[in-house]
């Protein structure tokens, strides 16, 4: 396994779950983070040269200018770009969530186009017929069960199994990467919502998560692949996106801006229930809601049981079919009353704890009209129990730190393969 450096790798201290992982860095304020795919066109080109390639990307693979990386590297006489392979919402980000896409032609360069969230999940050896590099290269946003983390596991499998090598061009966690928190996801629960036993946040860069999934401990128990990361210049750690100049793109069409990505990792098992997560709205992960629901009532129930780092605003909303973005979602032309969210200091916020502890209230505040959609929600948590306990009326307390020991675990294996400071 090769890393591609601009400094030795660094094995972080252990950083306690969320606490340390926010807030300004005025070290990196205004600085460009050169990534993976900036660093492959300029400074290692070289590996490129005679290659057949076959890229796994999708929208977010841009340069500091706003060209995306495939319609540069196309134009590179010294390789060929066979096959082009999209995750979910596909190869320009323009399907709306859950939509299964089909192979085709890409219409900006004409290259062949296979789908990595339909039929098929993985690369085929058809698929990867006479290529003989792979590059990865999509921006992720640090929750378990966004999908993107699913496709590069699948990726490195692929790339071992075909005996192809594989480079990945790293970008930076957009929403930290000191944090890691909630339950370690169990082995009767793996879908392509959970493909590791890992936490919800994992608190790692592409590039980490490839080198571990590319480890012992998960592929690279019965797997060897030939993988090469390059490295990210001038990112730290517990620094935020908009900590530079980086231009900001949607990873997916309901995660618009950075709150959004940054509360997603708590509010998406909102998707678990019969409440709306604001799909079909302009806030989505931010705004949530249902007909049933008094907003100063869940508002009053969450202050009691405590939420660090927000405010909580009474909002009503109506979800509507919007292209490309949402098609029917809950509560379709119906008025749903809620919450808004808006983060006041990242250091305090804890995503995954604020999302147990908002279906915890709604739970135990509309009995008879809350709904688990059960099997959804285990998956995305990872684990049934915390549904059973919340359902129990167990202390929430106890349900969010239960999932600690497993934490500190999990963070003994992440350890081993972290690249930043």
């Amino acid at each position: 396994m090769k890393i591609i450096s601009f400094s030795s790798i660094v094995i972080c201290t252990i950083f306690s779950v969320l606490t340390f992982g926010a807030g300004k860095n005025p070290g990196s304020e205004n600085k460009h983070i050169s990534t993976g795919a900036e660093r492959l066109l300029t400074e290692y080109r070289y590996l490129l040269k005679g290659k057949k390639v076959g890229i796994i990307t999708n929208h977010t693979a841009v340069l500091q200018d706003g060209s995306h990386f495939v319609d540069v590297l196309n134009k590179d006489k010294e390789c060929s770009i066979l096959a082009l392979f999209g995750p979910e919402h596909g190869i320009r980000g323009d399907a709306p969530a859950g939509e299964k896409i089909e192979n085709g032609i890409d219409k900006a360069t004409g290259i062949t186009t296979y789908s990595l969230y339909g039929k098929n999940n993985k690369p085929t050896k058809e698929m990867l017929r006479n290529i003989d590099l792979l590059i990865f290269d999509i921006q992720d946003v640090g929750s378990r069960f966004y999908t993107y983390i699913s496709t590069l596991y699948y990726t490195i499998e692929a790339a071992a199994e075909n005996n192809i090598p594989l480079i990945v061009l790293d970008r930076p966690a957009i929403t930290n990467g000191a944090a890691f928190d909630g339950p370690i996801r169990k082995d009767e629960l793996k879908s392509f919502v959970g493909i590791a036993a890992i936490p919800v946040m994992y608190g790692m860069t592409m590039g980490e998560l490839a080198k571990m999934f590319a480890g012992v401990e998960f592929i690279g128990k019965k797997l060897k692949t030939d993988l090469t990361v390059i490295e990210l210049k001038n990112w730290k750690r517990n620094s935020y996106f908009d900590e530079y100049d980086n231009k900001w793109v949607s990873p997916s069409p309901n995660i618009p801006n950075l709150n959004s990505a940054i509360a997603y990792a708590g509010t998406c098992l909102i998707e678990g229930t019969n409440v709306s997560e604001g799909r079909g709205t302009d806030s989505p992960f931010l705004e949530i809601g249902a007909p049933f629901i008094n907003s100063k009532t869940l508002i009053d129930e969450l202050k009691k049981i405590g939420i660090p780092g927000l405010e909580l605003k009474a909002v009503s909303f109506t979800p509507i079919d919007i292209e490309g973005k949402a098609a029917n979602p809950k509560f379709k032309g119906q008025k749903c009353n809620g919450i808004f969210i808006t983060i006041t200091d990242r250091a305090k916020f804890e995503p995954v704890k604020f999302g147990v502890k908002l279906v915890y209230a709604l739970n135990k505040l509309y009995p008879k009209q809350f709904e688990f959609k059960d099997n959804w929600f285990d998956k995305l948590i990872g684990d049934k129990i915390i549904r059973n306990k919340i359902k129990q009326g167990v202390e929430i307390k106890s349900i969010v730190s239960s999932w600690e020991k497993e934490l500190q675990e999990f963070n003994k294996i992440r350890l081993k393969y972290i690249i930043y400071k």
